[in-house]
């Protein structure tokens, strides 16, 4: 009963402090750890341990497949080369950097764990960067290559972290061999993930239940993970590859239900997961200090600062030079503008990836409590420092792009597309015998449909658009308050109503998303 109260208190105080930071404007992985440092010190609260092997083996696999899902692939093939360049080349010149301060500063620690150090602090988290993203019209390009990068680079710097691991307890680890079994990991992991996928959507088509569909991608992504671990892969790389797969595919293997119930339910999977993970690290800081008590606070906070420094500035070092090689980063012409290459920079915030890395930490680890405390104070830098000038940086390079007024051209013309296809069917069934009189009622109604979106698709017609769905929402709202009105008579039970007030919903979130392209909302 006590670990069920803990968590459930927990999930309260995330939701409290998720409020907060939306208060505040800021991101809530920022307000997240501060509020569990806070909480760690609250006098009679017992100190918090987590189970290094479920930190990675249980909050990795389903915020990694998260992420794959939603990623466009067309668009993250059309960058492969930008987002490789910071996925693979910056995450190890960012460890390399950390690692090589760590030792000078700590000149008693392995060079294997200064390099797990690096490994962990050195994927950026594109979590923490998405709210200021999403609020800002960024170039669509920069914005693809950010997301695709913050995807890749986790298997790169958790890899990397697995040999830094496996070098320590063994006592070394020749280079050579270590590039050669990266590469196997990597093949084996893309391997294993493909197949899984491919099995996921086999059982997708056969399944037709959402609650069922639902389930068995929770089990191709724990699955992923745990055969190619099993295997001696990466299952980073493997639960990555499933979702890559399972995104590109499930237009076509899930019903329309199954695809909204799916992200609705993955959606609240991330942000318990990640709200967890980031509290969980600052009520265990009580913990850590304590067993770290032998160095003096100056001297932390020297260390803190240093590391802090290096894996800021690394990014940069590795950045602005490939502004002058032309098709390395991503901009309007041969090379990138130095707003975008600031922006690219700066957008370095770690977040949940990296302190699960630093969880994960075998318990007989050397100075596995210092490492722990200096990833801790390194993502909480980025957090707090990055985190909450990004908007402003953005702003001052002028990078974000003048917001456009109506639908976006390449929506209005796949919603003329649409209409095209739609109204052509209706057509011809005005032709059959049967369903010819049913039909012509409709036609008028897809006729003027197309109508409408092939003005919007010239230019014109927003203010029609718009125009039309203020109407039918004013009017889909009077109809629920109909319907309520009724269920409250007594003349309509509760299945029935949720029956119908699902089919009321769906078309009121379809007209809002129509507003939310429209000026004037």
């Amino acid at each position: 009963m006590e670990i069920v109260q803990a968590v459930l208190a927990l999930i309260a105080a995330c939701i409290g402090f998720a409020l907060i930071a939306r208060r505040l404007n800021l991101p809530y992985a920022v307000i997240l750890v501060l509020g569990g440092m806070v909480l760690a010190f609250i006098p009679g609260l017992p100190t918090v341990t987590l189970d290094p092997e479920l930190a990675l083996a249980f909050f990795l696999p389903p915020l990694l497949q998260g992420s794959a899902w939603r990623t466009d692939w067309r668009a993250f093939r059309a960058n492969i080369r930008p987002i490789l360049f910071l996925a693979v080349g910056a995450v190890l010149f960012t460890a390399a950097c950390v690692a090589l301060v760590a030792k000078l500063l700590i000149p008693d620690l392995p060079w294997a764990a200064a390099v797990a150090l690096g490994a962990i602090v050195a994927p950026p988290d594109a979590v923490a960067a998405a709210a200021v993203l999403a609020r800002l019209p960024m170039p669509r390009r920069l914005v693809t290559v950010l997301e695709g990068e913050s995807l890749v680079n986790d298997a790169t710097a958790l890899v990397l972290y697995r040999f830094a691991i496996t070098a320590v307890a063994a006592g070394g680890i020749a280079l050579g061999e270590a590039l050669g079994a990266f590469v196997l990991v990597a093949a084996g992991g893309i391997a294993v993930g493909w197949a899984v996928g491919r099995a996921a959507i086999w059982a997708f088509r056969r399944l037709e239940d959402p609650l069922l569909e639902i389930a068995a991608s929770f089990v191709a992504c724990f699955g992923s993970f745990f055969a190619a671990e099993a295997l001696g892969f990466s299952g980073v790389i493997a639960v990555v590859t499933t979702g890559l797969l399972m995104g590109q595919l499930q237009h076509r293997a899930l019903s329309p239900e199954s695809r909204m119930s799916a992200r609705a339910v993955w959606s609240f999977t991330e942000f318990v997961l990640t709200s967890l993970v980031f509290i969980l690290v600052g009520l265990q800081l009580r913990g850590i200090l304590d067993r770290i008590a032998g160095y003096g606070t100056v001297e932390l906070a020297l260390l803190a600062l240093a590391l802090s420094a290096a894996l800021i500035g690394s990014r940069f070092l590795w950045i602005f030079p490939a502004g002058l090689i032309p098709r390395v980063l991503p901009g309007p012409g041969s090379s990138p503008p130095l707003g975008h290459l600031v922006v690219l920079s700066w957008a370095g915030m770690r977040g949940v990836v990296s302190l699960a890395a630093a969880l994960a930490l075998p318990l007989d680890f050397p100075q596995r409590d210092l490492l722990v405390f200096l990833a801790f104070c390194a993502i909480l830098a980025t957090l707090v420092v990055q985190g909450t000038t990004l908007e402003w940086v953005i702003r001052r390079f002028r990078v974000a792009e003048a917001r456009m007024d109506g639908m976006p051209l390449a929506e209005a013309l796949a919603r003329r597309h649409v209409a095209r296809a739609t109204l052509a069917e209706v057509q011809q069934r005005a032709e059959d015998i049967l369903e010819g009189a049913v039909a012509r009622d409709l036609l008028s109604e897809y006729q003027d449909k197309a109508r409408v979106y092939h003005g919007v698709a010239d230019g014109g017609g927003h203010a029609e658009l718009e125009a039309r769905m203020r109407i039918r929402l004013a009017a889909l709202r009077a109809g629920r308050r109909a319907l309520l009105d009724r269920h409250g008579e007594g003349e309509l039970d509760d299945m029935m109503l949720a029956s119908l007030e699902q089919e009321l919903d769906l078309e009121e979130l379809r007209i809002l998303r129509l507003l939310g392209a429209t000026p004037g909302r």
